[in-house]
């Protein structure tokens, strides 16, 4: 089964879905793991209260870049809010396999991106406050 999941994750890396540049995004946020060299930057268009549009852009490791087609495929669509409350866990979820602690930072880096993303277009994300 680790194979069909690893085999899924190398055609996320290899073709990943919503690659490239929005024209006009309501946010763009760069994320960097400066411990391995991953940088994605990611961004969102945002109509109504829905995202309409989702892309990125980087370069890294297969984790990291599978990680960002994943979850870019998860969110486009859905109303802002719903998207707020995408947990950690659910990206894991979607990976898949087991991620390793020196790994977990590449997994997590589009979902980090996606945190600034929702506080940039007025969308609390989950786990904070109301202030």
């Amino acid at each position: 089964m680790d194979d069909l999941y690893r085999d899924y994750i190398l055609e996320h890396y290899r073709r990943p879905h919503n690659f490239g540049v929005l024209e006009t995004p309501s946010a763009t946020f760069e994320g960097a793991n400066p411990l391995c060299g991953d940088r994605i930057t990611m961004q969102l268009q945002v109509e109504d209260g829905v995202v309409t549009g989702v892309g990125f852009t980087g370069r890294g490791c297969a984790i990291s870049q599978a990680s960002a087609s994943l979850l870019t495929d998860e969110i486009k669509g859905k109303p802002v809010t719903e998207v707020a409350d995408f947990a950690a866990t659910d990206l894991l979820d979607l990976l898949g396999i087991e991620i390793s602690p020196a790994r977990l930072k590449c997994a997590m880096l589009s979902f980090e991106s996606l945190q600034h993303l929702l506080e940039d277009v007025g969308a609390k994300p989950l786990g904070q406050e109301a202030g």
